[in-house]
């Protein structure tokens, strides 16, 4: 005997279980951000495609998305340096657009978004306690209208699904972070090491040794990194 269809209600609050049962050790951002739009797809109707965009330095960049739609159209916003999800993400206010083919905002996109398919738009933010800006976007593709149970369920989605996105976000960029960190360690290490070894040899001060390493790297189209390791391990310089 199958199992009776979920109500709605009931197919939202499954996936608000399935995104605050999320850990990091399970996943990475990617599969995270990929958790999040296809669960959005399965709660939200409309056939809705989404994506997730994040503001860094002011520049948008999509790092999620359903399909190609929601890229297009996302990048479709960048490159015009407006739209509702830039909208969203930048005000912190949740943007809709109800019917493309008559929406007058933003020009060229919403036509653009209209010829593509798309029939209604909404963009949420995230919310302002969380420590990264951008939001989740949701591009309907029927004529299907976003009454307000639908925008009450997309915005109920979107304040779920942000929380493991902005943590997974921010624990990867501590990652990286600490990773550049010892990377740059590391080169000083070695660095040192070599002024050392030169300072020793030639009886040089510590600037004239890193000079040297310098100079060497300049003639030699060589990292100063490279030029230290090669010279601690071999004891020679590489020539230009």
């Amino acid at each position: 005997m199958s199992r009776p269809t979920p109500e709605p209600d009931e197919l939202a609050q499954l996936a608000f279980d399935e995104l605050g049962q999320m850990s990091f050790a399970d996943h990475s951002l990617t599969s995270v951000l990929q958790k999040v739009t296809d669960l959005a797809a399965r709660v939200l109707p409309g056939e809705a495609v989404t994506s997730v965009t994040i503001l860094s330095d002011g520049r948008p960049a999509t790092v999620a998305s359903s399909g190609p739609l929601a890229l297009e159209l996302d990048h479709a916003q960048y490159r015009r340096g407006s739209g509702p999800c830039l909208e969203a993400a930048r005000s912190g206010s949740v943007t809709e657009v109800l019917d493309t083919s008559t929406e007058e905002r933003w020009g060229t996109f919403t036509r653009l978004a209209a010829e593509r398919g798309c029939r209604a738009i909404l963009s949420f933010p995230l919310p302002p306690q969380e420590l990264i800006t951008g939001g989740l976007n949701v591009y309907a593709r029927t004529a299907q209208p976003i009454d307000p149970g639908t925008r009450d369920t997309a915005a109920r989605f979107a304040a779920y699904a942000v929380v493991p996105v902005s943590n997974m976000y921010l624990y990867e960029t501590a990652v990286e972070r600490a990773g550049h960190l010892a990377a740059a360690l590391d080169s000083r290490a070695l660095i040192d090491q070599a002024k050392g070894i030169l300072m020793e040899r030639f009886k040089l001060s510590a600037d004239q040794a890193f000079s040297a390493l310098a100079k060497v790297s300049m003639e030699s189209n060589t990292k100063v990194r490279d030029v230290a390791a090669r010279f601690v391990e071999t004891g020679e310089l590489p020539r230009g």
